[in-house]
């Protein structure tokens, strides 16, 4: 029996093809038409990267510090004991010669003592008779005999912190109290040597051999901009510290215009003379996510490899590399971010 498709019922089907869409139809056929047709695979392209082959250069071996300018030597002025202060005979900024005269301390209980020691002496010289002809013990004469000695090196010493003097050629660069203050924890005056003025730094082990005794040494201050001030080596720590692997060194400027003040900001740099190391272009690093670990992708037979590189010198736009790289080596420089470590890449011309 036939079934008659009536005119209404083709118009409706008619109308609703209209609002399929194309692709959802194509779809449809292709899988009514048991899957005859199969997907078209694309084939991921190489990574293509350009390369540099680094080589051996004569690289200088210079490591730059900063420190703080010190004087070479600084002396607190101060007497042993409290007392009151007499007189101050120079202000801060007054340059002393050694043996100079800083400050006159109240002589109240020097005379004192000058005073008791003459009334010892005088006793001393009566025992001393009396026992010359048998008439004291000699356990009595020791005893004033020590006593006698005592008050002499305590009347020496007060005379001594009676006037305070310089013991070095230098400047005055703080002064603590004023006339008739007692002398109380803080130093009277404080001198500094600052002809010549010192530097000391921390240098690292890798450094140990090449470190001499004499060796010039390039300062910048920054007061002086770009200014440089010469400097050499004067002392260097034989041991090296355990906790930090560095060993400090003295470095000496002559200051004969005094121009160089202890406090200032100091850049020194260092010559060590020249290495052969592996010299490699900025292009080429790479910095590790969250660390400060760097790498370079060195190829070999079609495949980068990731290496850790320890870099040494900027020069311009390239780097020393102390270890990582060979001579030789050909290593990636464009398409970085698109490397992984072992990942085959097609060598751009």
């Amino acid at each position: 029996m036939r079934t008659t498709i009536k005119s209404d019922d083709k118009m409706k089907t008619n109308n609703l093809l209209k609002l399929i869409p194309t692709a959802t139809i194509l779809a449809l056929l292709i899988s009514c038409s048991g899957g005859e047709s199969k997907n078209v695979e694309t084939k991921d392209e190489k990574v293509k990267v350009k390369l540099e082959t680094v080589h051996l250069q004569n690289v200088d071996q210079i490591a730059d510090f900063t420190a703080t300018v010190e004087a070479n030597i600084t002396n607190n002025i101060a007497p042993q004991s409290p007392v009151r202060i007499q007189k101050l005979h120079v202000e801060v900024g007054d340059h002393v010669r050694a043996g100079q005269l800083l400050a006159t301390m109240d002589a109240t209980n020097l005379k004192q003592t000058q005073l008791q020691l003459e009334n010892l002496e005088t006793e001393f010289k009566r025992i001393d008779e009396l026992y010359k002809v048998g008439g004291a013990s000699k356990s009595a004469w020791d005893a004033q005999k020590t006593q006698l000695e005592v008050n002499r090196a305590i009347l020496k010493n007060l005379e001594e912190n009676n006037k305070l003097t310089s013991p070095i050629n230098g400047i005055v660069t703080a002064r603590n109290y004023d006339n008739g203050d007692m002398y109380g924890a803080s130093p009277v005056y404080v001198v500094e040597e600052i002809r010549p003025v010192k530097l000391m730094l921390h240098v690292s082990e890798q450094y140990f051999v090449y470190v001499k005794k004499g060796m010039d040494v390039q300062i910048k201050l920054d007061v002086y901009g770009d200014e440089v001030f010469q400097g050499k080596i004067h002392l260097i720590h034989p041991t090296i510290d355990p906790n930090t692997r560095t060993f400090p060194i003295e470095v000496r400027i002559n200051n004969n215009d005094e121009r160089v003040r202890p406090g200032m900001f100091a850049r020194i740099q260092l010559t060590f003379g020249a290495l052969d190391h592996v010299v490699v272009p900025d292009q080429a690093i790479v910095k590790q996510t969250g660390s400060g670990d760097r790498y370079i992708y060195v190829y070999k037979n079609g495949v980068v490899s990731y290496q850790k590189v320890e870099l040494g010198r900027r020069m311009g736009n390239r780097y020393e590399v102390l270890s990582g790289v060979s001579d030789g080596d050909r290593v990636a420089i464009t398409g970085l971010s698109r490397l992984t470590n072992g990942q085959e890449v097609e060598v751009e011309n």
